[in-house]
């Protein structure tokens, strides 16, 4: 299905370019409240009084502020409630959804993009990413002439001033209630984003002593030099305070990386699988989803387990649909997106990380020794930009590339292009058991591509 505005994870793009722009989001919220609205009658829930109602949350992006307002009347004027809850991680605002009977969940984020991006994500009744049809006609209304309906029937908006203390609760839920974490010095990094408020909170109330860092948001510096995709800084900081562990999360707090007290850093394939292994000693695993991304040592480690395991196409939103195609429950990413479904309907960092520091105090040692033989094989991402609509698939120079790095790596590698979802880049991955010849054969690969795109 094509898709004029959404991506893999919603609407995103540069402040003040289409679609992030004031006017585009009002058009968006008012066709999205327009089929709230719809579904709503054709459910027979619209009663005389009663309206829809949505919840609207956001990273601490300066932007957030505007597009907080053109969203709220938008609703607003398709006759749908608004509840508001200020900066809140993306997976609080799935799980408040479902726990206060919303009919949808919206956040404004970029998620790990800098912060001159943003973007809007929805989320169903049921805390779950939109589908795809559902995403369509909201989208068939968008570009439709703006209107309102009577006064009498505008949407109302309110806030809702207990959600940081609803959503901690629920983190500290997924935390087993004979244990806690008291003995423990964790660092966790907010990334200065949404969660800064929030998982200082949640470790410290289960016993933990902890050092926050990336938690002082003024709307320009989140995921800046800090957070899940610059773990380096939480490495540093765990080594500087003799913590036993770190925590990092991204913008919006749907990604985590963790570290331990030598300041080894571990990424998403690493945490998934130690999850995996606890789960598993409590109870029979029915299978894993990973992505195209997904390191083949994680894969590897599975069948030694005997654990089946898929791959999914790039995006938690498919490794989500993987394992609902599949009734399964835990899937992931390598930049730490994990979903432990027995626990929450998406990608949580604060939750995901609860899950390893549960493994840790159960099992005992540190977070190499969950892993058990897994190493993780070299694997380098390069990212090269894209020219709007470049034809890179069909292009004679990266197919004949392409072809001679296959080769080369002789079966002992695997190498991966892939359009971003979210920004005009094209990933160059590759993965195999040298480090020199992946790193030769991802530079050599780059370089076809940027002269390609060049000429």
């Amino acid at each position: 299905m094509t898709k004029k505005y959404f991506g893999t994870d919603g609407i995103r793009g540069r402040v003040g370019q289409t679609p992030i722009t004031p006017d585009f989001v009002m058009r968006l919220g008012y066709s999205a409240g327009k089929v709230l609205v719809a579904d709503e009658l054709a459910r027979g829930n619209h009663k005389a009084g009663e309206r829809p109602a949505v919840l609207i949350g956001k990273d601490t992006r300066i932007s957030g502020y505007m597009l907080e307002a053109a969203l709220e009347a938008g609703f607003s004027a398709a006759g749908v409630d608004v509840c508001l809850v200020g900066p809140m991680p993306t997976p609080a605002v799935a799980y408040l959804t479902r726990a206060l009977r919303l009919q949808a969940g919206i956040v404004i984020s970029a998620s790990h993009n800098p912060f001159y991006d943003n973007g809007i994500k929805f989320f169903s009744a049921h805390g779950t990413k939109l589908e795809d049809a559902l995403e369509a006609r909201i989208e068939a209304g968008i570009d439709l002439p703006l209107a309102c309906v009577q006064s009498a029937d505008l949407g109302r908006a309110r806030r809702i001033d207990d959600a940081a203390g609803r959503y901690i609760e629920f983190c500290k839920s997924t935390f087993p209630n004979d244990l806690d974490l008291r003995g423990l010095r964790i660092v966790v990094d907010c990334a200065h984003g949404a969660a800064y408020h929030i998982a200082p909170h949640v470790f410290h109330e289960l016993g933990a002593e902890v050092i926050a860092i990336g938690a002082e948001p003024n709307g320009l510096n989140i995921n800046k030099e800090v957070g899940a995709t610059a773990p380096a800084a939480l490495s540093q900081a765990v080594l500087a305070q003799q913590a036993d562990l770190g925590i990092a999360l991204d913008g919006d707090a749907d990604r985590v990386m963790m570290v331990d007290a030598s300041g080894q850093i571990y990424d998403g394939d690493q945490l998934l699988l130690a999850v995996v292994r606890s789960r598993l000693r409590q109870a029979p695993v029915a299978g894993v989803v990973g992505t195209l991304m997904t390191n083949l040592a994680f894969e590897h480690a599975l069948t030694q387990l005997k654990i089946p395991f898929a791959r999914a196409d790039v995006g938690d939103r498919y490794v989500l649909e993987m394992l609902r195609d599949k009734g399964w429950l835990f899937g992931g990413e390598n930049s730490g997106h994990i979903l432990c479904l027995d626990r929450h309907t998406t990608g949580d960092g604060i939750v995901s990380a609860l899950q390893v520091l549960s493994a840790l105090r159960e099992a005992g040692g540190d977070l190499s020794s969950l892993l058990g033989q897994m190493v993780l094989y070299p694997q380098l991402l390069i990212n090269v930009p894209l020219v709007k609509g470049f034809a890179w698939k069909d292009h004679p120079l990266i197919a004949s590339v392409l072809q001679q790095v296959e080769v080369a790596l002789a079966g002992e590698g695997r190498v991966l292009l892939r359009a971003s979802g979210t920004e005009p880049l094209l990933r160059v991955m590759v993965e195999g058991c040298d480090a020199k010849k992946v790193r030769a054969a991802a530079e050599k690969l780059a370089s076809a591509v940027r002269e390609a795109v060049s000429s």
